[in-house]
């Protein structure tokens, strides 16, 4: 080993502390990148498989009542592969020893043979004997969340027909990877449950012999969908279709879709901005250190390195912090992915998960935390190198001072000298303290960044929940009922207020541009669930109008006044044109409005209802429950209290992870910029600062020095970290953003105010530590040493 070497491993020994420091925030990027491609790749192969093992179908369509002779000329469509037809439909459940009510939704199970698309994945027991009336099987996350087990009963509210059902088995299923009730935000598996019944059985209690109302359709690979979507919508308008749609508005793969996107988009913004602080440090460290080895560098150049060796050899210092960081993200990464992508699997109901984090990841994540560390040292090995053997083994020439009006100010506004030295180091090194405040800038940013989540998630659920949707609960009906159906509801136990809402589901067009959406309408003035406007003020959908939110116009092209072409896809499915009245913020979901009298003289109908809102005494929950459940026509309801618990629930729990992952991150980033700063700064003014001890001054005095220029370096970078996270928050805001929400950018003085506490309570106590060397400082040895 040559003495080169020997003086690199010395030197890396001896920079241990600032070494670990700058490898961890290089880590926190290697493993940022690691986790956020793992968990894409995880998520994205488990569903590719078990979409493609369980197969998942690619067309879906829903009717009325259509016959089974009608499969044929379906099966004929151009690009149909294969075709499932089903009969399906909402029941009321009673649960022993459950008080609120539970909706389960029935799918029928083929009778002499399985399924051929959308195939259930048995977890235990087996499927229900096709001859059995009252034998089924039940989604595993439903039976998990009430403790069923092979054997238990329990009653459903088959059109006004109470039923005994026995659970056979239990099954997950490629269509209900995220299972949400219907009018619900948010899964509850003891709310809402799937039900597999056997086909003779759901065609009695549905009368559906001969008959199916539920479809799917698998298609060849590399087919468009709409064409068929087209064929298949002109076979089921006589039956009463809804309109056909393709799996990227399934409700379930949308969401599953959603979170994919929020991956790649953390992986696009997130580690590139670690790799950068991480350069920034090595460059500093690198800096600094090669001012302090001048005459080391003009000893080896003596003695016969060439410039090439001496450049190397500080690149290889670089390379070495980068090494340690990179094994420690690699390991960190492999961990939080694997654990994550556990994670996901459970909440999204898979049945396995895929975890492979390909080699090249590895290799992109390592190749990338040496190239930033090597770009960050290369300008300060490159100086080094191009030193003189002479010139290096003197000491660099002293900065040239002139006087300035800064001078003048601080003379008159009578300073200590001790402070007036401070802000002439400043002064005197306004690049490097500009880069050492930006890199706690990041720090600062790093917490803003994560935490405006908090602000923006109460803002969706005041919005949500307090001002938009203020009802106790929504009571749902199979098909639309009369009107007169909400003086029958307020009559129900409990019910102090209710008001009607109804929905059609349509398609919207502007141009070449289209979205299926649901278009409510409610009578003015309804003060349970509302439209509001931009300023958050009620808004009544003006007769013969639309209203639209403003991500469904974003997706339209469309703005206030202009004109678009609803196609209604019930009632007699006729397509008007209709003014948008108005624009509105909607966080969850895209929404579209009309007038309640509008919407029924278009359908030429008596006002009908598809739902009531209602307001409810909580002393009578349990009266009102057992009601519903005698009810036939109601076939579910939604309590906006547990919707909004578990919606908040499900929220923090992830908020609480991620917000502890990112100030735990920003206090390294803090750690490793003031603590390299401080120790360098120490190393460099030792000489100085020994000799005011030997002057007179204080050890107090002295550590104000040291520690004063940092401080006031942290509190400079403060509102640059505010402006950074905000454009961060916007970047997330806008990557994030999808057709089943949308995180609005609130940016309140809290979340500001506890990114600037995080930091500059990390970088007092890292200055701290440093200032314990300076009461060590052993004042005559360090006089001794060379100006």
């Amino acid at each position: 080993m040559q003495a080169i070497d020997r003086k690199l491993l010395r030197d890396f020994k001896r920079l241990w502390i600032q070494a670990v420091a700058i490898a961890l925030v290089l880590a926190c990027g290697v493993a940022i990148l690691l986790t956020s491609v793992g968990m894409y790749n995880a998520l994205s192969e488990t569903r590719a498989a078990y979409y493609e093992r369980n197969r998942f179908a690619d067309v879906f369509a829903t009717a009325t009542r259509a016959p089974l002779s009608l499969l044929s000329e379906i099966a004929d469509i151009e690009g149909v592969l294969s075709v499932e037809a089903r009969i399906s439909g909402d029941a009321i459940l009673d649960i022993p020893g459950r008080t609120r009510t539970s909706v389960g939704h029935i799918l029928s199970y083929p009778e002499n043979s399985d399924p051929v698309l959308n195939v259930p994945l048995l977890v235990s027991g087996r499927f229900p004997d096709p001859r059995s009336t009252s034998e089924v099987v039940v989604n595993a996350p439903f039976a998990e969340a009430h403790g069923f087990v092979e054997g238990d009963r329990f009653s459903a509210n088959l059109r006004g027909h109470k039923r005994e059902l026995t659970i056979v088995g239990t099954v997950l299923s490629p269509e209900f990877i995220y299972t949400i009730g219907p009018g619900a935000m948010m899964p509850d598996n003891a709310a809402f449950g799937i039900i597999w019944m056997p086909e003779r059985a759901a065609a009695a209690a549905y009368d559906m012999t001969g008959a199916f109302n539920d479809l799917s359709l698998s298609l060849t690979a590399g087919l468009q969908t709409a064409p068929v979507i087209d064929a298949l919508d002109t076979l089921l308008e006589p039956f009463g279709g809804l309109g056909a749609y393709d799996r990227t508005t399934h409700q379930s793969d949308a969401f599953l879709d959603a979170e994919i996107s929020q991956l790649r988009g953390m992986a696009a913004i997130l580690p590139p901005i670690f790799f950068g602080i991480s350069a920034f440090l090595v460059s500093m460290v690198m800096g600094r250190i090669i001012a302090l080895e001048r005459s080391e560098i003009g000893l080896l150049k003596a003695i016969g390195y060439s410039n090439i060796e001496v450049c190397l050899h500080y690149l290889m210092l670089a390379g070495l912090i980068a090494v340690v960081g990179v094994a420690v993200g690699w390991v960190a990464g492999t961990i939080l992915a694997r654990d994550t992508a556990t994670q996901y699997a459970g909440f999204f109901n898979f049945p396995y998960v895929i975890f492979r984090v390909s080699y090249w990841v590895y290799a992109a994540a390592g190749l990338a935390g040496l190239l930033t560390t090597s770009l960050g040292a290369t300008q300060t090995a490159l100086k080094a190198a191009r030193l003189a053997p002479a010139i290096a083994m003197q000491p660099p020439a002293p900065p040239r001072f002139k006087r300035s009006f800064i001078d003048e100010a601080m003379a008159r506004a009578r300073l200590a000298q001790s402070t007036v030295m401070i802000l002439r180091s400043l002064l005197r090194w306004p690049v490097r303290s500009f880069l050492t405040s930006l890199g706690l800038a990041f720090a600062v940013a790093s917490i803003v960044a994560a935490t405006f989540i908090n602000d923006a998630l109460d803002e969706i659920v005041d919005l949500a929940f307090y001002q938009t949707n203020r009802q106790d609960a929504m009571l749902l009906f199979a098909r639309d009922v009369p009107e007169a159906a909400v003086e029958d509801v307020r009559h129900l136990p409990g019910v102090l207020q209710a008001e009607s809402q109804q929905f059609h589901v349509a398609i919207l067009r502007h141009g070449h541009l289209s979205k299926r959406v649901a278009v409510e309408s409610r009578r003015p003035g309804n003060d349970l669930s509302r439209v509001l406007d931009a300023d958050s003020r009620l808004l009544d959908v003006p007769a013969g109008g639309i209203v639209l939110s403003e991500r469904l116009a974003g997706h339209l092209d469309v703005q206030a006044g202009e004109r678009i072409e609803v196609e209604f896809l019930s009632g007699r499915r006729e397509t008007v044109e209709l003014n948008v009245s108005g624009l509105v913020e909607l966080h969850l979901g895209l929404g579209a409005y009309m007038d309640f009298e509008t919407m029924n003289a278009m359908f030429r109908q008596a006002p009908r209802v598809s739902t009531v809102n209602v307001t409810l005494d909580t002393q009578q929950s349990e009266a009102l429950h057992a009601a519903i459940k005698q009810t036939p026509q109601i076939t579910g309801i939604v309590e906006m209290n547990e919707n909004r618990k578990s919606f908040q629930d499900t929220i923090e729990r992830n908020i609480v992870v991620m917000n502890t992952l990112y100030i735990g991150i920003a206090v390294l980033i803090t750690i490793g910029v003031t603590y390299n700063a401080a120790r360098i700064q120490l190393s460099e003014r030792a000489r100085e600062l020994a000799s005011l001890r030997i002057l007179g001054f204080g050890r107090g005095e002295v550590s104000y020095i040291l520690m004063g220029e940092m401080m006031l370096i942290a509190l400079l970078a403060q509102p640059i970290g505010w402006l950074i996270g905000a454009w961060i928050a916007q970047l997330t805001t806008n990557s994030f953003s999808s057709d089943l929400y949308a995180i609005p950018l609130v940016l309140n003085p809290a979340t500001f105010a506890l990114a600037s506490l995080v930091v500059l309570v990390a970088a007092f106590v890292s200055v701290m530590i440093v200032r314990r060397r300076l009461d060590r400082l052993d004042l005559v040895s360090v006089m001794k040493t060379r100006e």
